[in-house]
């Protein structure tokens, strides 16, 4: 599966992957999942929101067990950030039925879309439209870098953009769902142990940061004569490192827009993302609050307009603890050791369902700790033992 599934979307030049939403190398990525599914025997169907699903059981039946992650990448992402969650799904139900194992509940394997959210800048499309927590009226105003809107792209790739919108039935049916993940971070290699349990995710969100001054040549505007937001943008950078390193949380400009865009020009608009993340929502507050405030001292110092927009924002997500406890206890009666607990800076599927349904998550350790990178790394005996441990869950809860 994972030769079959690694050179799609994959690019020479950085050996990473651009598998962004409703693109060739995403459709690929679907057939690829759907075949999965159909030679397996399992009933496949795309939801109204282009998420695909595979079914053993009747869909119907309710109180499912559901397994899987997302396809999708960053731009020039990892192998396996959302695809090592897919793969292991469909390897945990190879393993379970190599056991004998006879299920009682209806197990579920999914490919939620738009996880990264590289296309549109928002992350988790897939999963937040079906739990209504983005309406199709904000979906659809969603545009991504060449203009392109959402409804436009889905209908491009053969799919209906009017029939998107929260899914409450599709939720009511599901009893568990449980996200094997990379881990994106290097706590399982510190401790020496290949697969851990999510504890929360921390709150974390987007801003964009709007600097706007004035367009001149390069060569003959006297630098006392500037009205230049590439200084104040550069400033505020710095400021976000020096106060997440105060608060003991992070932050990051990865992206930037600048208008005209020339090297001979000075910039009318450089406007900037701020991603930060915190151990919880006080700290986080802190340090947003502390970096707007600088960009604003520094955009008045150089005479420059600053606007600040919240695109979007995730709070703290603490999962099920009886779920959580109970994928402990199932992993420990298989391997007689305590399995890490510990919480992760990273948003996914899991979280934003778990408003809705009781969720969990696996991680698989990452000894490098890199992520969202051509360099994203976990070793197959590492991965093996992923599926092993999901394995063990699923059966646990789809088989009693």
């Amino acid at each position: 599966m994972w030769a079959d599934l690694s050179p799609i979307g994959r690019t020479a030049e950085t050996g990473g992957y651009r598998r962004h939403a409703w693109t060739g190398a995403d459709a690929d990525c679907r057939t690829w999942f759907q075949e999965q599914a159909e030679s397996r025997g399992l009933t496949y169907e795309t939801d109204r929101n282009g998420n695909q699903w595979a079914w053993l059981g009747d869909p119907a039946a309710g109180d499912a067990v559901v397994t899987g992650s997302h396809l999708d990448s960053v731009p020039d992402g990892g192998a396996f950030d959302g695809p090592l969650g897919v793969v292991s799904a469909f390897a945990a139900l190879d393993e379970l039925r190599a056991r004998g194992a006879e299920f009682t509940r209806p197990l579920a394997l999914t490919n939620f879309g738009d996880e990264e959210g590289a296309r549109f800048g928002l992350a988790c499309v897939g999963s937040r439209l079906t739990a209504g927590q983005l309406t199709k009226e904000q979906a659809y105003e969603l545009r991504d870098g060449d203009g392109v809107r959402l409804p436009e792209a889905m209908e491009a790739a053969g799919y209906d953009p009017a029939r998107i919108g929260p899914d409450p039935e599709r939720l009511a049916r599901i009893g568990a769902f449980v996200e094997l993940h990379v881990e994106q971070g290097r706590a399982l290699d510190l401790s020496g142990d290949e697969v851990g349990i999510a504890s929360a995710i921390w709150p974390h969100g987007r801003w964009r940061f709007d600097f706007r001054g004035e367009a001149n040549h390069a060569g003959t505007t006297r630098l006392v004569d500037r009205r230049d937001p590439m200084l104040s943008y550069a400033e505020t950078v710095l400021a976000a490192r020096r106060e997440a390193e105060l608060a003991g949380a992070v932050a990051t400009f990865g992206k930037i827009s600048v208008e005209p865009n020339g090297v001979n020009a000075i910039p009318s608009l450089v406007r900037g993302w701020l991603d930060s993340r915190a151990a919880d929502q006080e700290t986080l507050d802190t340090v947003v609050t502390a970096v707007e405030k600088a960009a604003r001292e520094y955009a008045d110092r150089h005479g420059v307009d600053l606007a600040v927009v919240r695109e979007s924002f995730t709070p703290v997500i603490e999962f099920e603890h009886a779920l959580r406890d109970e994928l402990g206890a199932l992993l420990r009666g298989r391997t007689g050791r305590e399995v890490p607990v510990l919480g992760t800076g990273a948003g996914h599927d899991a979280g934003i369902l778990s408003a809705s349904v009781p969720t969990a998550m696996l991680f698989v350790r990452n000894p490098t700790g890199v992520s969202h990178s051509p360099a994203e790394y976990a070793a197959e005996d590492d991965c093996v033992a992923g599926v092993r441990a999901l394995a063990d869950v699923l059966e646990g809860l789809a088989c009693r």
